[in-house]
């Protein structure tokens, strides 16, 4: 029998690719920009989450990106980054989410004068604060930070060491996002080198508006543990009309090291990566066994949650709680926590989650 949705909602659940910026309420937004005189495309909370939906739906880069105009503009204060970090621990921990990584540029924060230091400790007393209440209502989660650099911008050395200062105070790793096309992951290589000299773990947006040059690079100049997204490595993949198989020398790569793949199912549709979820290259990826990731990039954008990522792959392929529980212990080995904590979530909150569900 296929889970039902109340039953995806209880499931523990792995997050690794979600956006701060990207997972506001819309509520909140509206305070926010209220209380520092911020002219929103709409009034009321209904009206602003559904211009959000609207326009990352567009088709339009433009709009897409005037979204996120919006709710960074509301994150610049102490006050509103932690708010906006708490809220984000209390819905993922309400969604089920046991463990999350959660991204954002502290660069994108320091317009109204704070520091990059400020920032993220202002993000991480939000967590913190999240974690103890969602602990207090009996949905416990752990939850790290991972910053992100803009490739466009050339600070990326600064945010490395930045996650550095913090690795031991809830920062994860480190991690850059951006338009991919004409700015490749190797215009940050001192940042990706500095970060391996530091032991340090790194995610690299790279396959998701860019193709199979964007991954290479990614893995073979920079080094990184994990793909942020990593879809169009199915460019590397030919099926052939008799139904068998052929991998490319990087896909084959990709598998054979096991190389996380932080897909985003319903932003992959939005972006154009992928037509439907049906047809996202997720459901090849899985039978092929590549080190597959459940996620939702930007959950107010693409007005998404896990639970709503896992229904519509249940819906899509039929998906039983053997493939949610595969889902979920792959990002959970992938995460950015040492080896022995991922193995007390996998073995003490994922497995006996799963197995209670199962009855």
């Amino acid at each position: 029998m296929e889970p039902t949705r109340d039953q995806v909602r209880e499931a523990p659940k792995v997050l690794l690719h979600d956006h701060l910026d990207g997972g506001l309420r819309p509520a909140t937004i509206v305070e926010l920009a209220a209380e520092i005189g911020h002219t929103l495309p709409a009034g009321d909370a209904e009206s602003l989450g559904r211009w959000f939906a609207e326009s990352a739906d567009s088709g339009s880069l433009e709009r897409y990106l005037e979204t996120f105009d919006h709710t960074v503009a509301v994150m610049q204060t102490p006050a509103a980054l932690t708010r906006v970090a708490r809220e984000c621990v209390e819905d993922l921990s309400a969604d089920g989410v046991v463990y999350a990584e959660v991204r954002y540029a502290p660069e994108q924060h320091v317009s109204e004068g704070l520091t990059l230091d400020e920032v993220v400790a202002a993000v991480q007393a939000g967590f913190d604060e999240g974690v103890v209440e969602a602990a207090a209502a009996g949905r416990p989660i752990v939850v790290r930070q991972l910053l992100t650099a803009m490739r466009h911008q050339a600070r990326s050395m600064e945010i490395a060491e930045l996650s550095i200062a913090w690795r031991e105070r809830g920062v994860a790793g480190f991690d850059i996002a951006g338009a991919e096309a004409g700015y490749p992951p190797t215009r940050h290589l001192d940042a990706f080198e500095y970060l391996q000299r530091e032991n340090s773990h790194f995610t690299i947006h790279a396959g998701e508006g860019f193709g199979l040059p964007s991954i290479w690079q990614a893995l073979q100049w920079c080094g990184a543990d994990r793909l942020g997204h990593g879809v169009r490595i199915i460019d590397d993949v030919t099926v052939h009309d008799d139904g068998t198989v052929e991998l490319g020398r990087l896909a084959a790569y990709v598998r054979d090291k096991r190389i996380p793949l932080e897909l985003c199912p319903a932003s992959n549709v939005q972006t154009g990566a992928a037509t439907s979820v049906a047809e996202h290259p997720i459901g090849l990826l899985t039978k092929l066994r590549f080190r597959v990731t459940v996620n939702t990039d930007n959950r107010l954008m693409s007005k998404t949650s896990m639970t709503d990522e896992m229904t519509a792959l249940v819906e899509a392929f039929g998906y039983g709680f053997d493939e949610m529980q595969w889902f979920t212990v792959n990002a959970m080995k992938s995460a950015f926590l040492p080896f022995d904590e991922r193995l007390a979530i996998i073995d003490e909150v994922i497995k006996p989650g799963y197995a209670a569900l199962r009855g």
